[in-house]
């Protein structure tokens, strides 16, 4: 109601200021008549008295008004050219031309008006623009999605039709085609079950358990249980931990997630270097965490995309390494919505991710 008010003021001040024009003009006219009158009565009064009884008389006010109306389209000629404008560039936005902008420069509610329209435009292609990129990001999900679900999908259905028409010589072949398919389950497991915790973490909707945790000592924890992994890889952990607690206040599964999937990641890419280093330290108020691995770099092109959804460099796009490609982008998000950060960097000698996470407030 308040803003219809003002609307209704803004409209009733436009009416009377069309007014006062009318009226500037009809005073002008007025004003310019009169001096041509004293002119020609001081110059020629005698052609001024025999016109004065037949013409003046009869065509003052029309000749008045005519003049007024030449003043009023003088005075608005700008505004008009300016209404004419802004009426020539809606149309065209209309017909859906949003590179299009009004340019008025004139400080009142017309160039307010040119400008409130072009902010209306400059949000509408932001829209568009984040639409059309959210359209592109749905239909890449749909292609990874399918590329990733249909190659164990494909194994299993073909190892089980080989089972179903018995085509297998004995027993230990039986077996074998049995393995293949419940390894690619597995898989297919392990991609459905990241694909639904990224969904979960990227809405909010995943529940926290926060405690007051040493890292230092949940990152030792976390290479103890994978030591077999990296016996199997044959690679090493190297770690050099600072003095500093580094006491944060985390859900401790998550947390423990995000190093899994860091470490795991350095031994499917980095099994090259042999050894995956592990540095801590704290910095103002935040631990950081230094991962760093010696295979082949991550190319430079690739870094900003590193984090994607089922984003993988090319030439390891085939590669049967059992991972979901959701790892790093599960990684992501589960520091984000701790309030920290991961960075990634990479040249031929190292890659290296950076985990940054605010202490609790005790350990500040």
């Amino acid at each position: 109601m308040k803003n219809k008010t003002i609307y209704i003021h803004k409209v009733y001040k436009y009416i009377f200021i069309q007014f006062l024009y009318l009226l500037i003009s009809f005073i002008s006219s007025y004003i310019l008549f009169k001096f041509i009158y004293t002119i020609v009565l001081a110059i020629a009064p005698h052609v001024l008295w025999a016109i004065e009884d037949t013409f003046m008389s009869k065509y003052v006010y029309i000749i008045v008004s005519m003049l007024a109306i030449v003043i009023y389209i003088i005075i608005s000629y700008k505004k008009i050219e300016k209404m004419a404008s802004l009426i020539e560039s809606v149309e065209m936005i209309a017909k859906g031309d949003l590179e299009k902008r009004i340019d008025i420069e004139l400080n009142d509610d017309i160039g307010n008006f040119a400008n409130s329209i072009n902010h209306i435009i400059e949000r509408l292609e932001n829209v568009t623009d984040q639409e059309r990129k959210a359209q592109q990001i749905k239909n890449d999900l749909i292609t990874n999605i399918s590329h990733d679900l249909r190659t164990p999908l494909t194994s299993i259905i073909g190892y089980l039709h080989l089972i179903e028409e018995d085509k297998y010589n004995d027993e230990v072949h039986l077996r074998y085609y049995t393995k293949i398919a419940y390894e690619k389950s597995k898989n297919l497991n392990i991609i459905i079950n990241d694909l639904f915790e990224l969904t979960k973490l990227q809405n909010k909707s995943l529940p926290l358990n926060k405690i007051n945790m040493n890292l230092v000592e949940l990152i030792n924890q976390v290479i103890s249980f994978m030591e077999c992994q990296l016996s199997q890889c044959n690679m090493k952990v190297r770690t050099n931990f600072s003095n500093d607690k580094l006491i944060i206040y985390a859900d401790s599964d998550k947390i423990v997630r995000v190093f899994e999937n860091l470490i795991n990641n350095a031994m499917r890419y980095g099994s090259d270097g042999k050894y995956i280093d592990i540095f801590t330290k704290k910095e103002d108020n935040n631990a950081v965490i230094e991962i760093i691995n010696y295979g082949e770099p991550i190319p430079q092109s690739d870094i900003p995309f590193i984090f994607d959804r089922f984003y993988r460099v090319e030439k390891s796009r085939n590669r049967n390494d059992g991972g979901s490609g959701l790892g790093l982008a599960i990684t992501k998000n589960i520091v984000e919505i701790h309030d920290g950060n991961i960075l990634v960097s990479s040249n031929s000698d190292r890659t290296t991710f950076e985990i940054i996470l605010p202490l609790s407030e005790s350990d500040k």
